[in-house]
This record gives structure tokens, C-alpha cells and sequence, in this order.
């Protein structure tokens, strides 16, 4: 037992190993194959051509597009490779204009790195194009490229087209295909959600219903302009997924019906995946004609309503996805939002800190490197690039896995170096090397670094020619890199060492009194959609604060510890969230609302909260784990006007808002622990 227990304490800690445990994903076969005709084809057009170094420049574009294929929806995947390609292609022109320049090699990177940090807060697509660019850059500064300038630019891009022409063959037989599944899975994900309402799973299927519209809105409304107009199959489809809310707000109403009445009817779910099936096949026609149980009070009202509403919208041939109260989605003029984005980039203190803190990274980096003799130095500031990119996770974790994948990476490239003889046999080794990059990807960042590390080294040796002498000094470089992330990206920044869990916390909790106003405004013909969008738009945040503490909880203590002590107090204010959307749609279905002092009162209790979170006045007792739900107040029959509603047992009250009373007050004893 004693030996047992001294071996536990020598175990490495979790927040640390949590990166080394490979995510249960499903190996991408389409995407392995892919990828290795992609970096396989040019190579052996190169070594036919007698023109080996340009073929490994084409096959490193293509690597850049196989990477950056992430999406679903196939003319995202145009946009998700076109463009990172083209940002990539100007670093490489500029890393090419300077290269053997000394010390303005230095400045020109350090100021790409600053570029590629700011833009990199744009959102997603902006922040690979910010990697290529600072990545490319890095790679035309450090490695001799063919001449005359412009060559190296246009075959990097070919690279990126061959990627995209493969990726794109299977376009007229499945398009629509993923956007068609992505809104029946949310769909059945709803039929789940209405099976576990009331239920122990409730809070679980909630944030499963959160991540499938999320997914779904993503792939639909992306890099959208106003095309809906243009195309009739994404007009019905966003139809569809705005007719889900209704049910997903009824089934959040449903978790108040009292536990005597047991579970929802399962014909509620069946009728959901029904829906799914509808959507999935993508063949509108008559109105799917639904067999529904007589609803007994409010909830099951609001669900009836629901369901048949998006039973319509499923049949329809051309509904329109902004009609009624559902005008979710519509994008903002092409102006607004290139404004928007602008502003995004040079105003948010954010953007400054990252690009700023990027910047110094590649700086001392590229000053190490030129001060001191250091072989395939590039690799250096290649390793900062990776380590510091903010939204790929924490910095921390990230240069430790970037340590182990390369080491892993090495023990591979070792004997294809010593044993496989350059010229021919490079074609089918990169072959089976490119597989493993979608399939290890797949498992998280330390095996992706593996599977890259030794594609990376056979193109690159196609253009210096070092052969097995890489291998010593990429470890080198990377560990370099690592320790310039750790010390000048990581330790000597402040907010290093403490979570932005509590200030984003405490916008959403603003949020949240502001959706409470809205809710129960008792102006007539208000305009539901608002309600609807900042519904919406706060599941949205709530999901950001939920990444933010799974990024937090792989730092290294305290901030770790510090960031678990949050998790309760999001979990509370999600809940209330849900009561609001729950009591709204009860009143709908005939509940007397409630008075406005009462609305006044709660909404002053979150402000008060969001006042103190931001105030640091809250200190969240730590958690070890998420909690589980606190229960909701027992009701009485869910009989509407007609008999007694949802009654807070225990502080005396009585009345439609009881069940948000009592989240509320259930939250602001969480952040406000002991004795109040």
C-alpha cells in the first residue's frame, strides 16, 4: 500500500498528461487518402521532371491545405483553403525577399508576427491564415529557395490547388450532404433533450442541444452574404433549423412540470427524429403529418406547438427562414460587417496583447538564432509559431505537447532517413507519412505534431540536403522554441497567471439580467426575435466561458485550481438562462405573467452578481468537478391558469418566477459562499 501511494505522488499530474491522452475520434479515411496523393503527386512530378526541390515546395502548399481542411460544408472548405493559402503565399514572398539579410530578417518577422497576431483574433479562418503567413514568412527567411522570387509563391499555391481540386471532386455528388446531416443531427439531438427533461440528464442533454446548434448555425451561416436568395436548398435548410428553437425552448419549459407526472411521453422524441429523417433526406412535400398526444398544460402545449410548426417548415418546398419569429441568422450588411471586422482587429485590446506578445516571441527568437550559431535555426521560430497560438489551447500545455510530438516525430524520421535511399523512395514514404497527419490530428495536437515532424524533415531535406544530420538539430530548435514560448509568451505576462473565466463570467451574467428585461417586457408587440437572438447569442458566450475553462484547467497550478473554482457558478448561470426561456414560454401558453417588480428584482440580484464578479468581490468555493444539478423547486400539476403554478418550497413564495428565484439565488450563493 505504502509503495502505491508513493507512486501515485510520483505519477505526473493530470493537468499535464491531459494533452497525451489521445480524443476517441474516428480515423478520417477520405481525408488520409487525400492527403496522400496530395504531397505524394507533385513529389513524384518533381523527381520526372528532374526538378526534385519544386516538387517538395508544392508538396509543403499542399500540407499547408491539408491542415486547414476543417470544415464540413464544401464551400467552406473553398474558403478554408483558398485564403490561408494566399496569406501564405505573401509570407513566403517576403521571408523570401529577406532571406540571409541578418538583422533585417529580424525586424521583417517581428513585424509579420505582429500582423499575424492580430488578425489571428478575427475568428477562425483568420487565425490559420495568420499562421501561414508568419509560418511561410519564417520558412522563405531560413531556407535557400529556387529563383527568381515569385517561384516560390506560385508553387506553394499549387500546392494548396491541388488540395482543394481533391477535396472538391466529390462536390456535385454530396453537396448539401453535410448541412443536411448537421440539422438532422440537431434535430435528433432535440428528440434526446425532450426525452431527458425533468430528468438527472437534463443539464447534460442541454449542453449536447448548445454544441449541435452551434455547429449547425456555423456551417450554415459562415462567410455567408445574402445567397439564401440564390439557393433554395440552404433557404429551407436554415428554415428548418430556426423551426428547432421553438422546440428546444418548450423542452426547456418542460423541466418544470413536477416529478409526479414522470418523464415527457416518448412520442415527443420519436416525433423529433422523424422530423430528423425528413431533413436528412432532403425532399420536401406534403406537410409530415404528425401523431401527437393531447398536451395537458402549458409545457407539453408549447412542445404540440413546436413540433408541428417545424413539421410544416420541414414540408415546405421554399419557407422562408426569416419568416414569423424566427429571423435567426440573417448576416449583417457585406459594410457593417467588414467594419465589424476592423474594428475586431486594431481596437480590441485582445488583438494588441496577442500580436504584441507573438511578436516578441519571434523577435528573440530570430536574435537568438542570428547571435548564435544554431543549425536549421528556422526551426525555431516554427516552434514559436506553433506554441503560441492562443486559440489552439494553452500555451503551457502546448509547448510541453509540442516537445513530446517532436520527439515522437523524431523516433520516426530516424530510420526513414538512415534506411530509405533519397530520389524515388521519398514518393511512397511521404505516401504513408501523409496518411497518418489527418488520422493523428484527429487524437489532439501532440500526435499531430508527430505525424507532421517527419513530412516536414524528407521536404525539407529536398531542399538543403543534410540528410540524417537534421535530426539532432530539429529536436534542438524545437526545444529552444519551446523555452522561448514558455519564458517570453507565457511567464512574463500577467494574465498568464490567472483566468479570464471571471470577467467573461461576468459579462454573460450581465447578459443574462438583460435577457431577463427582455423576457418578461410587458410592451405589446414586442418583437420576439430580439428575445430569440440574445437567447442565443448567450448560449454562445456560455459555450466560450466552458472553452476557456477546459483551456484553464491544463495550466499548471494555480491557475488550474483557480479556474475549477468557477465551474459551479457557470453551471448556474446557464440554469437560469434556461428557467428565463422556460417561465417565457409558460406565460405564452396561457400562465399569468408576472408582475413587473418582481422582473425588476431579479434583474437587479444578477447585476449585483455581474457587478461583483467583475469587482473580484466573489470567491467561489473550489470545486473538484462539475456539481450536479441542484434540484428545481417542486412544482404542482402543470395545468396552466386552471390550477396552481410552480411553487418555491422552502422560502415561502409562490408565483411563475419561483423556479428563476431560485436559480438566481442559488447562483449568488455560489460565488458568495458561507453564511449570507
Amino acid at each position: 500500500m505504502a509503495r502505491s501511494s508513493r507512486a501515485g505522488r510520483l505519477a505526473p499530474p493530470s493537468w499535464l498528461t491531459a494533452g497525451l491522452r489521445p480524443h476517441p475520434a474516428p480515423i478520417p479515411w477520405a481525408a488520409a487518402a487525400r492527403a496522400s496523393v496530395a504531397l505524394s503527386a507533385p513529389l513524384a512530378v518533381g523527381f520526372a521532371t528532374g526538378r526534385p526541390e519544386y516538387g517538395a515546395l508544392v508538396s509543403m502548399g499542399a500540407l499547408s491545405g491539408v491542415i486547414g481542411d476543417t470544415a464540413d460544408a464544401y464551400r467552406m472548405r473553398v474558403y478554408n483553403i483558398a485564403v490561408p493559402q494566399l496569406l501564405g503565399a505573401v509570407g513566403v514572398t517576403l521571408g523570401t525577399l529577406v532571406y540571409g539579410e541578418g538583422w533585417l530578417a529580424v525586424v521583417v518577422l517581428t513585424l509579420i508576427a505582429l500582423v499575424s497576431g492580430m488578425i489571428s483574433s478575427i475568428g477562425a479562418v483568420a487565425s490559420v491564415s495568420g499562421l501561414l503567413l508568419l509560418l511561410n514568412a519564417v520558412v522563405g527567411a531560413g531556407l535557400p529557395m529556387p529563383a527568381p522570387w515569385w517561384k516560390p509563391p506560385l508553387l506553394l499555391l499549387l500546392g494548396g490547388l491541388v488540395v482543394l481540386l481533391l477535396t472538391l471532386f466529390a462536390w456535385p455528388l454530396r453537396g448539401g450532404v453535410p448541412e443536411r446531416t448537421a440539422v438532422a443531427g440537431t434535430y435528433r439531438t432535440v428528440g434526446d433533450f425532450l426525452r431527458a427533461a425533468g430528468t438527472p440528464a437534463h443539464d447534460e442533454q442541454r449542453l449536447a442541444v448548445t454544441q449541435s446548434l452551434n455547429r449547425s448555425y456555423d456551417l450554415l451561416l459562415a462567410h455567408r452574404t445574402r445567397r439564401h436568395g440564390r439557393s433554395p436548398g440552404l433557404t429551407r435548410l436554415l428554415a428548418q433549423l430556426n423551426a428547432v428553437i421553438p422546440i428546444v425552448e418548450a423542452a426547456s419549459a418542460a423541466k418544470l412540470r413536477p416529478a409526479s407526472l414522470g418523464p415527457l411521453p416518448d412520442v415527443y422524441r420519436a416525433a423529433a427524429r422523424e422530423l430528423a429523417d425528413t431533413v436528412e433526406r432532403g425532399r420536401p412535400g406534403v406537410p409530415h403529418a404528425l401523431d401527437l398526444p393531447a398536451p395537458t398544460g402549458p409545457s407539453e402545449r408549447a412542445i404540440d406547438q413546436a413540433l408541428r410548426y417545424a413539421a410544416d417548415v420541414a414540408g415546405e418546398p421554399a419557407p422562408d427562414p426569416f419568416g414569423g419569429i424566427d429571423r435567426l441568422g440573417r448576416p449583417a450588411v457585406l459594410h457593417v460587417r467588414a467594419r465589424r471586422t476592423a474594428r475586431a482587429a486594431l481596437l480590441s485590446g485582445a488583438s494588441w496583447r496577442y500580436g504584441l506578445r507573438l511578436a516578441l516571441c519571434i523577435g528573440l527568437a530570430q536574435t537568438l538564432v542570428s547571435v548564435i550559431a544554431v543549425p536549421r535555426s528556422y526551426w525555431v521560430a516554427l516552434t514559436v509559431t506553433f506554441v503560441m497560438k492562443p486559440d489552439f489551447g494553452s500555451v503551457f500545455s502546448r509547448a510541453v505537447l509540442r516537445a513530446f510530438g517532436t520527439a515522437v516525430g523524431l523516433l520516426i524520421a530516424i530510420p526513414v532517413l538512415a534506411e530509405v535511399p533519397r530520389g524515388w523512395w521519398d514518393v511512397p514514404t511521404i505516401a504513408v507519412l501523409a496518411m497518418l497527419i489527418p488520422a493523428f490530428t484527429a487524437k489532439g495536437y501532440a500526435f499531430q505534431t508527430a505525424a507532421i515532424t517527419p513530412v516536414i524533415l524528407l521536404l525539407s531535406d529536398l531542399l538543403n540536403h543534410q540528410g540524417f544530420r537534421l535530426v539532432a538539430p530539429r529536436l534542438y530548435d524545437s526545444l529552444i522554441g519551446c523555452a522561448v514560448s514558455l519564458v517570453a509568451g507565457y511567464l512574463l505576462w500577467l494574465e498568464s497567471w490567472h483566468t479570464r473565466i471571471g470577467d467573461r463570467l461576468a459579462d454573460a451574467t450581465a447578459d443574462t439580467a438583460a435577457y431577463v428585461a427582455l423576457a418578461f417586457d410587458p410592451e405589446p408587440g414586442r418583437d420576439q426575435s430580439a428575445r430569440l437572438r440574445h437567447r442565443r447569442r448567450l448560449y454562445r458566450d456560455l459555450s466560450a466561458v466552458r472553452s476557456e475553462f477546459q483551456r484553464a484547467l491544463t495550466e499548471p497550478p494555480p491557475t488550474g485550481a483557480r479556474a475549477a473554482a468557477w465551474w459551479p457558478l457557470v453551471i448556474a448561470v446557464e440554469r437560469i438562462v434556461e428557467a428565463t426561456t422556460a417561465t417565457r414560454v409558460r406565460i405564452d401558453h396561457g400562465v399569468p405573467p408576472p408582475p413587473a417588480a418582481e422582473v425588476a428584482a431579479i434583474k437587479r440580484e444578477l447585476d449585483e452578481l455581474a457587478e461583483a464578479l467583475r469587482a473580484g468581490a466573489t470567491d467561489p468555493a473550489p470545486a473538484p468537478g462539475p456539481p450536479s444539478a441542484a434540484p428545481l423547486p417542486p412544482g404542482t400539476p402543470d395545468t396552466g391558469p386552471a390550477g396552481p403554478v410552480d411553487a418555491a418550497v422552502g422560502d415561502g413564495e409562490d408565483g411563475v418566477l419561483a423556479p428563476l428565484r431560485h436559480e438566481v439565488r442559488a447562483a449568488r450563493a455560489i460565488a458568495t459562499p458561507g453564511p449570507r
